[in-house]
């Protein structure tokens, strides 16, 4: 046999396992050396097991942090570097293969025709130009008028396989116990329990062809809900992509949110209640010159507030969803637009009283301002940010997060949630083309 090309795979914990299934693990020409990790805490360090790696690879696949990415290069000799993560400025994109480059090897990523399985069930799928431009409430708006349409659906959501990945390889949820049955951490019950709340199954874990498999058995049509920006691992038979006019310009200037942009059927410009006009004109803009042939869709994020009094006149903290503020860079989410819509007095500044690896998290994060980012990798986190909120000098915690933190952690003032839901505007909107789409498969 020819000498295999020595990989690394660039990852998160995500797609970079996908990558490795479905394009390197059965091929022999290729000795994937192991994979880094960056953007989730505390994923390096493992070991992609031998179970998930295939006869190739009898030890697994060791893990390692991006850190070590130029000495892991010429520690194994490595040929090629493959990037596989996603929601990256093409800044940092360019700087990444640059040092790859430097270090003497290839940098490279994978198309969608190397790494999109097809369904034998119609596939729709929901992407995004960003984290946190209302991916999950529109995933959630599709579900619920594909079933009032009667039509059976499974949802697949992009990996979060933060813990035993052998464990992991296919997990089904639909019951709440389902999320301890898996030790979901805060991050994957944020996206698993609003399904399970509509009466909705949805999959996700590590082997996505294996996850493929198993829906299709139960579904009419299957709903890929996707992950930061990423793209889908299902080949789509619609593609609806949601784009944030808060962050105009984010669609072309960010991987592989312009990928999704430009191979877009629907385009969901949300959020435009919150925007300038200005700014949902340029993203209008954008979508003439990247991609004219998709229909538009307006929406705005419709935020509910569990128990307004709690905030009028008040001081308080507003918890946001982590990877929005984190690696997704907003400076605003649902807790402050609630908490500006209903009288807040003060948005308290949590940075005096962060503890532990929140303090980090600033720090490598530090355009995260003076709101609390729900970082829920792992009990570590969840304890610190337990701390942080219980010690930040408020009247009161406004809850930004898909689920209800005060099941998870004990919160010593009075705290209520903020729901945000899907709110279309005008025509066409997603009943419409859902029901086109139907009368087609």
């Amino acid at each position: 046999m020819e000498q295999r090309t020595k990989v690394l795979i660039l990852g998160a914990a995500g797609r970079d396992f996908h990558n490795f299934n479905v394009f390197f693990r059965n091929k022999p020409e290729y000795e994937v050396v192991g994979f880094t990790a960056a953007q989730i805490p505390n994923i390096d360090g493992r070991l992609y097991p031998a179970s998930l790696a295939g006869e190739h690879y009898p030890n697994g696949i060791p893990i390692y942090s991006e850190e070590e990415l130029e000495a892991l290069i010429e520690k194994y000799n490595i040929d090629e570097c493959v990037l596989s993560y996603s929601d990256l400025s093409y800044e940092t994109v360019m700087h990444l293969g640059s040092r790859v480059l430097k270090a003497g090897a290839k940098f490279s990523m994978l198309g969608s025709k190397q790494t999109m399985l097809k369904s034998t069930k119609p596939v729709i799928s929901i992407t995004a130009v960003r984290t946190g431009c209302g991916k999950s409430q529109t995933t959630r708006a599709v579900v619920r008028t594909l079933r009032e349409m009667n039509k059976k659906v499974v949802s697949v959501r992009h990996p979060m396989p933060y813990g035993d990945l052998e464990k992991q390889k296919v997990q089904r949820f639909a019951t709440i116990e389902d999320l301890h049955k898996y030790n979901c951490t805060i991050e994957e019950m944020e996206e698993y329990e609003p399904h399970i709340a509509m009466g909705s199954v949805i999959y996700a874990g590590v082997d996505y062809e294996a996850i493929l498999r198993q829906a299709e058995q139960e579904a009419d049509i299957i709903v890929w809900d996707g992950g930061n920006n990423d793209m889908p691992f299902y080949k789509p038979d619609l593609s609806i992509v949601v784009v944030d006019p808060l962050r105009p310009g984010h669609e072309i200037s960010y991987y592989p949110g312009e990928v999704n942009f430009r191979m877009a059927d629907v385009i969901v410009i949300n959020k435009v209640d919150s925007a300038y006009p200005e700014d949902v004109e340029y993203v209008l803009e954008n979508i003439r010159e990247y991609n004219p042939k998709a229909q538009v869709v307006f929406a705005a994020s419709a935020i509910m507030v569990e128990n307004p009094k709690i905030i009028h006149g008040k001081r308080v903290l507003a918890v946001e969803d982590g990877p929005t503020l984190t690696h997704g860079e907003m400076s605003i989410g649902a807790a402050v637009v609630a908490s500006r819509r209903y009288g807040a007095e003060e948005l308290v500044d949590p940075r005096p009283y962060l503890v532990g690896s929140l303090i980090e998290t600033f720090e490598k994060y530090p355009n995260i301002g003076s709101l609390l980012p729900a970082m829920g990798y792992g009990e570590e986190q969840m304890k610190d940010l337990e701390e942080t909120i219980n010690r930040t000098d408020c009247d009161a915690v406004v809850v930004g997060t898909p689920i209800n933190l005060a099941r998870f952690i004990k919160i010593n003032k009075p705290a209520t949630r903020v729901f945000y839901e899907l709110a279309e505007i005008g025509k066409p909107n997603l009943l419409d083309i859902l029901s086109d789409f139907i009368s087609k498969v």
